[in-house]
């Protein structure tokens, strides 16, 4: 079932993002997709290595090297990472593959998020996300959005996502139903996000592509 969004952004509630700190670049990574926060760490898909890092030390705490070149979630035990058309169920503990399901977008997808049971997956040129059955990878349902789509997460039963398109980046609160938007964080100019992740409070931890780094932006009461 595929719903279509109405994104009046006019009529959402906007305001610029509010970063209130920065990680990184870390070393020997330039780059930064997927981001997921295990309740203790964030953990940076960097395309070569998982880094998990410390946000109050700041400070990284491990690394797995995995090829991870997209959106990466944690859904309480076990890291999800988006690795080309696959996602990857992964042991943080040491970075061993314990199950392989496709990727609904084949290639084309982005965030990753866990929530409900379900993975949900941003896809990025197609700017849509989809829920998707962890086990089997089968869709359930899809939501699409009108930018392309970074990020995904889930917070207090809303759904946010990130948008990077023509050099402009926003954190957005959909219905999770229709699509619509209801709320938006406009990123600073020269700012982006490629990952997102809640911290389950008043952050989101947003990954910052080619800068390298990782900002927390305070997300909106």
């Amino acid at each position: 079932m595929k719903h279509s969004a109405n994104a009046d952004i006019a009529a959402t509630n906007s305001s610029v993002a509010q970063i209130v700190q920065e990680y990184g670049p870390f070393p020997d990574a330039d780059t930064i997709h997927g981001v997921t926060f295990d309740g203790h760490h964030v953990w940076a898909a960097t395309g070569s290595s998982l880094l998990e890092f410390d946000p109050a030390q700041r400070q990284v705490t491990r690394k797995l090297a995995c090829t991870c070149d997209a959106g990466t979630a944690f859904d309480g035990t076990y890291l999800y990472q988006i690795t080309g058309e696959q996602i990857n169920k992964i042991d943080p503990t040491d970075g061993s593959v314990l199950a392989t399901i496709p990727a609904p977008g084949h290639g084309n997808d982005s965030g990753l998020a866990w929530a409900e049971g379900s993975l949900w997956v941003g896809q990025y040129r197609n700017r849509t996300i989809v829920q998707i059955n962890p086990e089997s990878g089968a869709v359930i349902r899809s939501i699409q959005s009108d930018r392309f789509v970074t990020g995904v997460t889930w917070v207090d039963n809303e759904l946010w996502h990130g948008t990077w398109e023509a050099d402009e980046s926003d954190i957005r609160r959909i219905d999770p139903d229709s699509g619509a938007v209801l709320e938006q964080l406009i990123m600073p100019t020269g700012t982006g996000v490629s990952g997102l992740e809640s911290d389950g409070a008043d952050l989101f931890y947003c990954g910052g592509g080619a800068s390298g780094k990782v900002r927390a932006v305070r997300r909106p009461k």
